[in-house]
């Protein structure tokens, strides 16, 4: 406002000391002047116009200023609708599939590339009062040229260049750097930029003189898309853009060569090797994204051990979603809002991710739930369980069969057993019967008996099946396996496979020993763990201890403890060893000592065996290899998490209950704190229209489109009105529209511009958002703003056989100016990506505050040299 009002004063001395001027009678002499004012489009002229006393004309000025001042934050904020709406566009993503590390992976991206939204939808949204400005003003003159829409396009950007970009360096703090990511981009936008205002001074004074040809105003507008195609170019780093066909094929080092092709995946080559322009690209992002997400979670942890995990992956997901790259949309909309008492959106960035957290939760066990078995229809028979395990000296032991499904009525099952390793008649009796369910019965059981004999034997087993059921089917299993232990050794011990493999979100994990061969005395067997890439301390807990097999006793479990490190790709190997296992005795002391083991080692071989027989002692599978993986569970979170991850979105409303929640409430930046004096200040000075535009249709509805179709209705209607109450303004204190539009207009357009990049440039990690889009913005005023504008009226001329004068004037000036001072601070930006200083902005201090000093003193020579060849002062073109 500062600015503005400093402007304001030195146009009132411009305009005293011109008085009288060509918006005022020459005649007139006295206190009492006569104002040329003409009526505007939509807003009637504040009469009279004849012996106007000096005072009353100060009067009228600070009104229209003021109103002129408002109706800036009004079409502030129903722009920032339009911006949500185009974010809520440029925001639908696509399921693609690509290549990384030899598998096929399927990633969501976006559907619209972020280089051709920004210089497209976003550009619009950003700039849409001055390109409507441009196009209203062409309607409202009958078709004719006028000097306000152009000039507020000229001097838009040179506020955004030289404004923005000095205020942007500034607040990076001391010793940061921001640098531009899509340099490429940067430099084709910054290009057309300039390009622009040198097109518009070639058609305005070179090729034809204060004339505009149909054919000049549609090459401007053409301009535009290929604006936009070439930044798509650079951004994607295209050199040979083509479809692979049958016959070619890229190479892993990016070459097009002869080969098999698909066809299936549009490929460029790209000038570095390692690199390919295809939706890898986005994968290599979310694979960022994943490492950032997975960093802050266990920094979390570490922060706070007492929270559960799901409280923890929500503090995460808030801390990427504020963290990561956000549109351009999101900054506008944001810097409105804490311009207007609306607060930021922390409320809604930890609403958010509450919301996305449960709901990808949600999504993961209703997949795991239809993972499960479905269970058969009608009545069905099955062993429960399925597996025995029983001594050689049990004498028998039950086997258990369950019916499930239907109850009502009768059911028979056929059972039988049969050999395999164990034979029917030396190792257990063979049985065969039939088994029947009441109504209502849930389960049967019957008897199988075990031989017992004094030979030492290996493990056996044999089957039980059941057959011809009637009145009900059979389910899995049908077939139960029954071990037979032999207790007449002490057995073998051994791990029952060499490689397992688990999650690291196990915890603790039971690794299985079993003991086969016999199962008769008590045996203590010692165990270790050993490093491999899983290092102790890191991936597990080394532990050294060993275990008890009690008389009879089967199996025994060690336990692992598994160190979570949410590592979203972990595979990690370490190994658990078993020792020589220990006969004890009733003292539970080794039955055998050391010198008689000793003794025995010394002894040939065979009797070595012979002495040994009965004596516990080690299997096969004495070492273990244990793999340890990501949890699927918390890698398929992080994926979803990650893929949600965008702030951006959250700028969009579901409802018109939402909207006007927003527009009557004050809120603080704090979401804990009550809102502040000026917050409610803020708020009630612009609730009119937060009420207002809060009847646009909410994003939700119609993807967007429509709230889309009915902001930029709104915006061409409060542009209409800013053009006349800046007509009248100018009129009244003498001011010529052409400087009216280069301080006044230009200056009120692109407040919401300003805070929206001083805040990416704190925020965001590199400079693109902040000073990157700004040239893009910068040529897109002109192609569509002076294009549309300009192609109508000169084809309107064309129909009635006449031409279409534009005064070269004042703005052939202004693109001069601005173009030679364009080039030299595009110059300086690159310079600044220097070693020394490393960055577009930030820097040592020093620097810094140069830096700034030269880019706002730009502005100030361009304000002035404008403004004194539109009053005669200097000479124009």
């Amino acid at each position: 406002m500062r600015p503005a009002l400093a402007a304001l004063a030195a146009c009132c001395v411009v305009a005293r000391a011109e008085l009288p001027s060509a918006r005022l009678a020459s005649r007139n002499t006295t206190t009492q002047h006569v104002l040329q004012c003409s009526e505007g489009l939509v807003l009637p002229l504040w009469l009279p116009l004849e012996d106007v006393p000096t005072l009353q004309i100060a009067l009228r000025g600070f009104v229209y200023f003021f109103t002129l001042m408002y109706l800036f934050i009004g079409v502030s904020i129903v722009s920032d609708r339009f911006m949500a709406a185009i974010e809520v566009i440029t925001s639908r993503e696509k399921e693609v599939r690509v290549r990384r590390n030899g598998s096929e992976q399927i990633i969501v991206v976006r559907v619209w590339n972020e280089t051709v939204a920004n210089l497209t939808l976003m550009a619009l949204g950003s700039s849409a009062p001055e390109i409507l400005l441009s196009v209203i003003e062409i309607a409202g003159k009958n078709f004719e040229a006028g000097d306000l829409g152009p000039g507020t396009i000229v001097g838009s950007a040179a506020y955004n260049l030289f404004v923005i970009i000095a205020i942007c360096v500034m607040v990076i703090p001391d010793g940061e750097v921001r640098k531009i990511k899509h340099l490429r981009v940067f430099l084709v936008t910054a290009t057309w930029s300039i390009f622009a205002y040198v097109w518009l001074y070639l058609i305005l004074a070179v090729i034809s003189p204060s004339e505009v040809e149909v054919w000049e105003g549609a090459v401007t507008f053409l301009f535009f898309p290929a604006t936009v195609m070439t930044a798509y170019i650079a951004d994607r780093r295209l050199l040979v853009y083509k479809y692979l066909k049958k016959g070619y094929r890229v190479n892993e080092r990016g070459v097009i060569v002869e080969g098999e092709g698909d066809g299936s995946v549009e490929m460029a080559l790209k000038p570095n090797s390692d690199e390919f322009a295809s939706d890898d690209e986005e994968g290599r992002e979310l694979d960022k994204s994943r490492k950032e997400y997975i960093s802050v979670l266990r920094e979390l942890r570490r922060q706070h051990p007492e929270e559960d995990l799901e409280t923890v992956e929500r503090m995460a997901l808030e801390t990427l979603m504020a963290r990561g790259p956000k549109s351009r949309a999101f900054y506008r909309v944001a810097a409105t809002r804490k311009m207007t008492g609306g607060g930021d959106f922390s409320r809604k960035i930890s609403e958010r991710a509450q919301s996305d957290l449960s709901e990808v939760k949600a999504e993961l066990q209703r997949r795991e739930s239809t993972s499960v078995a479905v269970e058969p229809k009608g009545p069905n028979l099955r062993f429960d369980p399925d597996h025995y395990t029983v001594m050689e000296n049990c004498g028998s032991f039950e086997v258990r069969v369950v019916r499930r499904g239907d109850l009502s009525g009768e059911v028979t099952v056929q059972y039988n057993t049969e050999d395999g390793t164990a034979e029917a008649g030396s190792d257990y009796v063979a049985a065969q019967g039939s088994l029947v369910f009441g109504h209502g019965e849930t389960e049967k059981k019957f008897t199988v008996q075990v031989i017992d004999d004094d030979v030492f034997e290996e493990d056996e087993h044999f089957y039980v099946r059941l057959t011809a059921p009637k009145g009900a089917c059979l389910a899995s299993p049908s077939t139960a396996t029954v071990v037979i232990l032999d207790d007449d050794h002490s057995g073998v011990f051994s791990f029952p496979q060499r490689d397992f493999e688990l999650t690291e979100s196990v915890g603790t994990y039971e690794l299985r020993v079993v003991r086969t061969a016999g199962a008769r005395g008590k045996v203590r067997i010692p165990y270790w763990t050993e490093d491999g890439t899983a290092k102790s301390g890191a991936q597990f807990e080394a532990v050294q201890d060993s275990i008890v097999f009690e008389d009879n006793e089967t199996e025994k479990f060690i336990s692992l403890h598994i160190i979570e490190e949410d590592s979203y790709e972990k595979d990690v190997l370490f190994y658990v060893n078993l020792g020589n296992p220990v006969l004890l005795g009733d003292d539970n002391r080794p039955v055998l000592t050391d010198n008689e083991v000793e003794h025995l080692t010394t002894l040939p071989e065979e009797e070595a065996v012979v002495a040994l027989m009965g004596y516990p002692r080690a299997g096969e599978i004495t070492r273990a290899q244990l793999r340890v993986k990501e949890s699927k569970e918390f890698k398929n979170t992080v994926d979803k998490l990650v893929q949600r991850a965008n702030a951006s979105i959250i700028i969009g409303t579901s409802s018109w209950k939402e909207q006007f929640s927003e527009a009557l409430t004050a809120s603080s930046d704090n979401p804990d704190e009550q809102p502040s004096c000026g917050d409610y200040v803020l708020h009630i000075f612009t609730l009119f229209w937060k009420i207002i535009f809060a009847f646009v249709p909410p994003t939700d509805i119609g993807g967007g489109y429509v709230c889309f179709v009915v902001s930029i209705i709104c915006i061409g209607l409060v542009t209409a009105v800013i053009g006349d109450v800046a007509s009248h303004f100018g009129c009244t204190l003498g001011i010529k529209d052409s400087v009216t539009a280069i301080i006044f207009v230009a200056l009120g357009t692109s407040i919401p511009d300003t805070f929206a990049s001083k805040v990416a440039a704190i925020q965001d990690k590199h400079a693109d958002a902040s000073v990157g889009n700004v040239t893009g913005s910068n040529a897109v005023n002109v192609f569509l703003g002076i294009g549309v504008a300009w192609t109508v009226a000169a084809v309107v001329h064309w129909s009635k056989n006449e031409k279409f004068v534009v005064d070269p004037g004042n703005l052939a000036f202004s693109v001069t100016m601005f173009c030679s001072e364009a080039a030299l601070a595009v110059l300086v930006l690159v310079l600044r990506r220097r070693k020394s200083i490393g960055g577009e902005l930030g820097g040592p201090r020093g620097i810094k505050i140069v830096t700034s000093m030269f880019f706002f003193s730009l502005w100030l020579i361009y304000l002035t040299m404008s403004t004194l060849e539109a009053y005669g002062y200097i000479a124009g073109f």
